[in-house]
């Protein structure tokens, strides 16, 4: 997670910390990119708070960061967990054109949810950012992700799943809600893996080159393994369509 550990919004499903955060740290790609180095990492998720206090959302960090891992570990390939940037006009740009190889921003939930679950967010921002990855960079894998539990209906989650295919994305988490604290949204519903299973149906029979979803599922989970698969089924679907 880059961009420091405090949080300009308060979600309520999330328990990261809310406040003012302090200065962006400049040397933190080029520390991250040595990092992952010498960990050895063939695959690296970069994720951040949201700072709605930077001018670009923190867009150009992002962009730095993936830059410097280039630079150091070329082989290395290269996930975003993106903010919505606060709809900060041409920001994704900036993070879609250091062309990571996976671009992911999560959804979180269904729009009727948004006011309760993300009071900061919007929903069709978050769609929209989704789909101007494809439009700026075909080649570039989307990704998002929903949790399941804070309320939503069957009708409103495929409805969901409809949306997110508009927006042609890729790859689909979803994932038990679970409550942080007594003082986050609470639990509406545990779902059974049964009706995770039924999730993943839907999502497959809408297109979506992968769908992940179980209980314990969560945005980034077997990131690497999963990047290996969406390669593996672009390329059997371009066969195909060949």
């Amino acid at each position: 997670m880059i961009l420091g550990n405090i949080c300009t919004r308060a979600c309520r499903f999330c328990n990261v910390a809310t406040g003012v955060p302090g200065e962006v740290d400049g040397d933190e790609p080029k520390r991250l990119a040595f990092t992952v180095q010498e960990m050895n990492l063939k695959h690296v998720v970069i994720t951040s708070v949201d700072r709605d206090d930077l001018v670009d959302g923190g867009a150009e960090h992002f962009a730095k960061c993936i830059k410097e891992i280039r630079r150091i570990t070329p082989d290395t390939t290269i996930e975003v967990l993106t903010p919505d940037f606060l709809n900060k006009g041409g920001a994704e740009s900036i993070v879609i054109d250091a062309f990571p190889d996976v671009f992911n921003h999560n959804v979180e939930t269904v729009p009727r949810l948004y006011r309760y679950v993300r009071p900061k967010a919007n929903y069709f921002n978050s769609l929209s950012l989704l789909h101007k990855v494809k439009l700026r960079n075909q080649n570039i894998f989307t990704k998002s992700g929903f949790m399941l539990g804070l309320g939503e209906t069957e009708t409103e989650v495929k409805q969901l799943l409809d949306d997110l295919k508009n927006a042609k994305i890729d790859f689909v988490t979803i994932g038990q809600y679970l409550q942080p604290t007594p003082k986050h949204a609470s639990v509406e519903k545990y779902y059974s893996p049964e009706e995770f299973n039924f999730f993943k149906s839907e999502a497959l029979k809408r297109g979506f080159l992968m769908v992940s979803s179980s209980p314990l599922t969560r945005s980034s989970y077997h990131a690497d393994e999963d990047f290996k698969i969406l390669q593996s089924e672009r390329m059997s679907r371009n066969s195909t369509l060949s």
